[in-house]
């Protein structure tokens, strides 16, 4: 009886061990991420060439390793760098990058940096992301990033695109940050002040000239005005508004007033 109990007790501890075990020896891989099996020990330690996807992976935990890679879209907000251009102008760059694992690419990326994908993004790439803006801004001078922006950021991102295809990114966006010289903001800043300056000394003036043209308008229709009035003011009419504000009346003294001279 107590043998059978024993057995039992053992059966359930066994039973129990084994069960512990085999949750110890499984991964979930969740969705949007590449599961890699990576083997720790032997001749090609490192990395198994199958991609594994979304699910449950059995591994044995003593020899092997899973690692989850993620592929979706991951935004990284560098440190600002300084650069030169082609005449010595230094420029601060302050990148942003939008970029995602090529699916199937995990396993040549771990393989190559034996990192995780976050520690490749906030470090590794660091310096290739340096490189490429001063490969770039060594072609043009001060004068060309300023007034061929665009030219410019063309080049940087074709150079970066094949960049991280290379090492198995796909890249999403890209926003530079480039800050200029103090030396060139400020005379940017005085250019676009003058501008502003002219214009609004043109616009002035305009409306100077506008009230001027108006001025002489009212002055000319007032002078016409006037001609006209000379022009038809003769005795006949001087009589006739006479008459016409005349109330009627007389005067207490004095000599009657003669409405008519005679024309005798």
């Amino acid at each position: 009886m107590n043998k059978n109990l024993i057995k039992l007790t053992a059966g359930g501890i066994l039973a129990l061990f084994l069960f512990i075990t085999a949750l110890a020896c499984t991964e979930r891989i969740d969705a949007g991420h590449e599961g890699l099996l990576v083997k720790m020990y032997g001749s090609d330690k490192g990395i198994q060439d199958v991609a594994l996807v979304t699910g449950r992976v059995w591994y044995n935990p003593l020899t092997e390793q899973v690692f989850e890679i993620p592929t979706y879209v991951q935004t990284v907000n560098y440190d600002a760098f300084t650069v030169n251009a082609k005449d010595g102008s230094v420029f601060t760059v302050d990148p942003t990058i939008s970029l995602k694992v090529i699916d199937g690419q995990s396993p040549k990326i771990f393989k190559k940096y034996r990192r995780g994908i976050n520690e490749v993004l906030q470090n590794t790439l660091v310096n290739h992301i340096k490189d490429v803006y001063r490969i770039e801004f060594n072609k043009f001078t001060t004068d060309q990033i300023i007034s061929s922006r665009e030219a410019f950021e063309n080049g940087v991102q074709a150079k970066m695109i094949a960049f991280l295809k290379n090492e198995g990114f796909t890249l999403e966006q890209l926003t530079s940050g480039i800050q200029y010289p103090e030396a060139i903001t400020k005379a940017i800043n005085e250019k676009n002040a003058a501008i502003q300056d002219a214009q609004r000394v043109e616009n002035e003036l305009k409306v100077a000239e506008a009230s001027a043209k108006k001025l002489i308008v009212l002055a000319e229709s007032e002078a016409r005005a006037n001609e006209l009035r000379k022009v038809s003011l003769n005795q006949l009419l001087i009589q006739q508004q006479f008459i016409e504000k005349w109330d009627g009346k007389t005067p207490i003294y004095g000599n009657a007033p003669a409405f008519f001279k005679s024309v005798n």
